[in-house]
């Protein structure tokens, strides 16, 4: 092959991944022209409701998804906390890159820590993971829908709709947004969405020769956390309905894993911890173990 194309959001976060994977995929084959297709997907276009009240994460990948199933592109790039635990038939994940700071960002004009803000200070997020995990720590705040792309949000904090909101450390740093981050948010006092910081490449299963092309681009052990991760949406049934966090490092073979789940009002959050070395197998556990300390009473709607 010496030619492929890309289909990618057309927001300057998507395009600066998908332009990295490019420049990623023409230096290890100097002979090859990579072609991006930006397209506009139902998640950038619904933005006064959240997502899980319209379809949930696969609002971002689907259009992108018809382009590759249509022949119109070759791949996909996505952020990895986008894309749905279960992709459609005939789908995979080539490659998972390594991981960029995985943790959640504090971006405010007036203050530096979450703990600064004062009770009634409006703090701006459309992740319910974020704002459940910010509730439990304090309640007093105001958590109310932030949507749109980085540029969108910042400029809403900006005009003073917001005192504070909480963005990914990853795209802050990959669109030079660095300095805007006052504070870089613990793992465990947020933790990330399963996938956070990763990128992921998608592509059809059949396509053996694209696979072949992209599987240089694979960090082994990023790919390694994001399916122990995933592996916990998953085995609850992979909905962004639900406040999910789940966290995971390597040490040697063995995996670690933190996850979370959490009412949408932050006042009940189960934590669970596992530990070993099948990614799927690790993310399985704690999903049990999030199951027997209570969390189907929140799956299935209860506080």
């Amino acid at each position: 092959m010496n030619h492929l194309v890309i289909a990618t959001r057309r927001s300057a976060l998507a395009l600066w991944q998908a332009e990295h994977v490019k420049s990623r995929l023409e230096a290890l084959h100097p002979a090859l022209r990579v072609e991006l297709l930006p397209m506009s997907t139902r998640g950038d276009e619904l933005l006064d409701r959240r997502l899980d009240q319209v379809g949930g994460k696969g609002l971002f990948v689907k259009e992108l998804e018809t382009a590759i199933a249509e022949g119109r592109a070759d791949l996909a790039v996505h952020s990895m906390k986008d894309v749905p635990a279960d992709l459609p038939p005939g789908f995979t994940l080539a490659a998972i890159t390594m991981r960029e700071d995985p943790r959640d960002a504090l971006v405010s004009n007036r203050y530096a820590a979450l703990a600064d803000m004062p009770a009634g200070a409006v703090l701006g997020t459309s992740s319910l993971r974020r704002a459940a995990q910010a509730m439990e720590r304090y309640p007093e705040l105001q958590v109310k829908l932030l949507r749109g792309n980085v540029e969108t949000r910042i400029a809403k904090l900006d005009r003073g709709e917001y005192d504070a909101i909480v963005l990914a450390v990853a795209g802050l740093v990959r669109l030079g947004l660095a300095a805007r981050i006052r504070a870089r948010l613990a793992i465990d006092d947020s933790l990330p969405a399963p996938g956070q910081g990763a990128l992921g490449i998608e592509c059809l299963a059949a396509r053996a020769e694209v696979r072949a092309m992209l599987e240089p681009l694979e960090h082994a052990d990023t790919a390694r956390c994001v399916r122990a991760e995933r592996a916990v949406s998953r085995a609850l049934g992979g909905s962004c309905a639900l406040p999910l966090g789940a966290y995971a490092t390597t040490a040697g073979e063995a995996l670690q894993l933190r996850a979370l789940v959490a009412s949408a009002d932050g006042k009940r959050v189960i934590r669970a911890r596992a530990t070993g070395g099948d990614p799927e197998a690790v993310g399985e556990a704690a999903a049990q173990s999030l199951r027997e300390r209570g969390a189907d009473a929140i799956l299935h709607g209860g506080q």
